[in-house]
């Protein structure tokens, strides 16, 4: 059953690889939410201990560290700095960003599975499983590529199809093949020690029916799993890199990575304690129950793809172990795409948060907003750089900044920078102050139910109704007539901002931060949002200054541009050189007659788009040659270009002309054209043999 008043909060978002950059699809499923949740908690007087972390272990890290030639901890090493930096820079405020190849964490995984194992939960099997006889090892799922039997894809991997997102095992892809050498792997015996999730089905299922209360996607999947019926996992693996199985006679077996990387929460909050302490002296409270000190909740945020993990893997592996408190909620969300299409990070179609930081240094906000007021709660949602510009521009510019600036700038011209006094008050004045004093409340009920969606939309209306205030009361014009007035207007369209700045905080830091600045808030947390008298008469409100510019068509051509260029450039790496044709004999490369030859002129063909007709030197005579080179060169780029031409080609009709030979190109993976010279200013009609 969910917990109705923790003492405290552990906050956990999900391990990502360390094998690659932070793109939005991660930001959107997971970390900005895990976030906003926590900032809440924290303003509202909560203690809370936010905890992640990289995954550092894996295949994905040995796939990743031969693909760039280092070793797997040269690649965990560059990318948990980059993602350290990366989520620094958007303000994601963990309490602790750990790795998973820290000792402690090694000490605490392995410390989880020997008492397991001396409790005989494990259930050692000895099965078969493919193995790489060229490589001389054996393959985990990503090792292992075949085609899908769902949907054919010829590239799916041995735990899942990219495709269709099947989730599959090696031994169902058709036609299977080593990523390590290209060979077609074997079966071969192996043991390894299983997690029995068949006979711990009831108390999972007892777990996972107590809390109906989860989102229905969460839930679902749950179900969908429970209904099919658990089967044991396999919680050792044949691998090298990796943290030892701490069991005698296990050379060459590691810990896998599902069930050591979510213990890398706990070893997390054990390296916050050190790092901040000197000591882990404390520990405990985040994760095991405590006799008189109040309940602990525990929350997960995680994508939908690591679901079962949390839901069921590692609930089971604490249940086994007894002395740990489950998540009370895993607020999973769905995925991302990008402008109509998945994101992939092995075709490079991803916006990458470094990239977006170095180029749009003062918008982590923007991104924030974007985000959460489009992230996939209930179902997948798209990121499109035409939708990041329009709510910039419409909403965060046109209502947000623009109530703000107001109330700030009028403060400036009319009450000489300072919070004015409040005076008698109208019906209009104490709707608005009604109004102010309700949001905090409704935004606290959706941020605590994980709807941040719904909390963002309200407090983009709080911010309506100020502008609204401002619309109505117009104190622009009474200022002619009566500045009293114009001083309780002032002084509760800035009592609006100083609440607007606390409740948008967990989404919007930065810019909170700034709106506090300008008008001297500090010390003050949610309980205090809604009050009419945050801002006390007299104190200085400084100038104003724009908290959001408006986004340019060209930055957003441009982004959308290096995104397909991208892309591209991805699908080129991807090429491979073509076969080489069937095998001639010498006398048949005799037959064809080569010469050096010059262009002297070059028009393009009318009605045809490929098509220059030259005219060549090929130093007996000259030529007329139709080449079908114009969307690779201008008709001026190649007047005087020395050519390799095929001589006695037979003549061929083209365009109602006459086309005598042909010049020779080389093609790049591109597509794009080069000529073929000589290396030397060689004569006209000279051969080549």
């Amino acid at each position: 059953m969910p917990i109705s008043n923790p003492e405290r909060y552990t906050v956990t978002a999900a391990l990502i690889y360390a094998n690659g950059p932070i793109h939005i699809g991660h930001l959107a499923g997971c970390y900005v939410p895990a976030d906003i949740y926590v900032r809440y908690l924290r303003a509202s007087g909560k203690e809370v201990a936010f905890i992640s972390g990289t995954d550092e272990h894996g295949v994905p890290i040995t796939i990743r560290a031969k693909k760039e030639g280092l070793t797997p901890q040269q690649v965990v090493d560059k990318y948990y700095e980059q993602i350290d930096a990366s989520f620094k820079s958007l303000g994601i405020s963990f309490d602790v960003y750990s790795r998973t190849s820290k000792p402690i964490h090694h000490e605490t995984s392995r410390e989880i599975f020997r008492d397991l194992y001396d409790k005989k939960v494990f259930v050692e099997e000895t099965t078969e499983q493919y193995y790489d006889e060229t490589a001389q090892q054996f393959l985990a799922d990503r090792y292992i590529v075949g085609t899908c039997p769902v949907c054919a894809n010829p590239n799916a991997y041995g735990d899942q199809c990219e495709r269709c997102g099947s989730t599959l095992s090696p031994l169902e892809l058709k036609d299977p093949r080593s990523t390590l050498s290209g060979a077609k792997p074997v079966l071969k015996a192996t043991k390894n020690w299983y997690l029995p999730l068949n006979k711990m089905q009831p108390d999972i299922e007892a777990y996972v029916n107590g809390h109906s209360e989860w989102k229905t996607n969460v839930f679902g999947q749950c179900q969908s799993w429970l209904k099919d019926g658990l089967k044991p996992r396999a919680m050792t693996r044949d691998l090298d890199w990796g943290i030892k199985v701490p069991v005698e006679d296990t050379e060459g077996k590691v810990l896998y990575v599902w069930f050591e990387a979510p213990i890398g929460y706990i070893s997390a909050t054990k390296d916050w304690l050190i790092q901040k302490n000197g000591t882990d002296e404390g520990w405990k409270k985040w994760w095991q129950p405590t006799n008189g000190g109040g309940e602990t909740k525990l929350v997960h945020f995680i994508g939908k793809d690591n679901i079962v993990f949390h839901c069921i893997i590692f609930p089971a592996m604490l249940m086994a172990e007894g002395n740990y408190i489950l998540a009370d909620n895993v607020p999973a969300n769905e995925f991302m795409n990008l402008e109509g299409d998945k994101i992939s990070t092995s075709r490079n179609w991803a916006v990458w948060l470094h990239e977006y930081l170095e180029e749009l240094p003062d918008k982590q906000d923007v991104l924030r907003y974007v985000l959460t007021a489009n992230a996939p709660e209930t179902k997948d949602s798209e990121f499109t750089w035409k939708d990041f510009q329009t709510r910039n521009n419409s909403e965060l510019v046109g209502i947000y900044g623009n109530f703000i600036n107001r109330a700030v700038v009028l403060t400036q011209k009319f009450c000489e920078g300072k919070v004015p006094q409040r005076g008698e008050l109208q019906e209009i004045d104490q709707a608005a102050l009604n109004d102010l004093a309700a949001f905090p409340a409704r935004i606290a009920e959706s941020m605590e139910n994980y709807r941040f969606r719904e909390a963002l939309s309200l407090i983009m209306d709080l911010a309506r109704t100020g502008n609204k205030y401002l619309a109505d009361t117009q104190p622009w014009h009474v200022i002619k007539t009566d500045p009293e007035r114009v001083n309780t207007i002032l002084n509760i369209a800035l009592q609006i901002s100083a609440t607007l700045s606390i409740v948008s905080e967990p989404v919007l830091p930065f810019t909170a931060a700034k709106i506090q600045e300008q008008l001297g808030l500090s010390g003050k947390n949610w309980q205090d949002a809604g009050n009419a008298d945050l801002l006390p008469a007299g104190q200085p409100v400084l100038e104003g200054k724009l908290l959001f510019e408006k986004i340019e068509d060209s930055l957003i051509e441009k982004q959308v541009q290096k995104l397909h260029d991208a892309k591209r450039l991805n699908e080129l790496e991807g090429k491979t050189v073509a076969p080489v044709k069937p095998e001639i004999q010498f006398e048949d490369f005799g037959k064809m007659d080569i010469r050096i030859a010059t262009i002297l002129e070059a028009e393009n063909v009318p009605k045809s788009k490929k098509l220059l007709k030259l005219l060549i030197d090929i130093g007996s005579e000259q030529r007329t040659v139709l080449s079908g080179i114009s969307e690779h060169f201008k008709a001026e780029e190649v007047i005087g270009k020395k050519v390799l031409y095929l001589a006695n080609l037979a003549p061929r009709k083209m365009m109602g002309m006459e086309s005598q030979g042909m010049i020779l190109m080389a093609e790049d993976r591109d597509g794009s054209l080069a000529f073929v010279q000589p290396g030397k200013d060689v004569w006209n009609g000279g051969t080549v043999n």
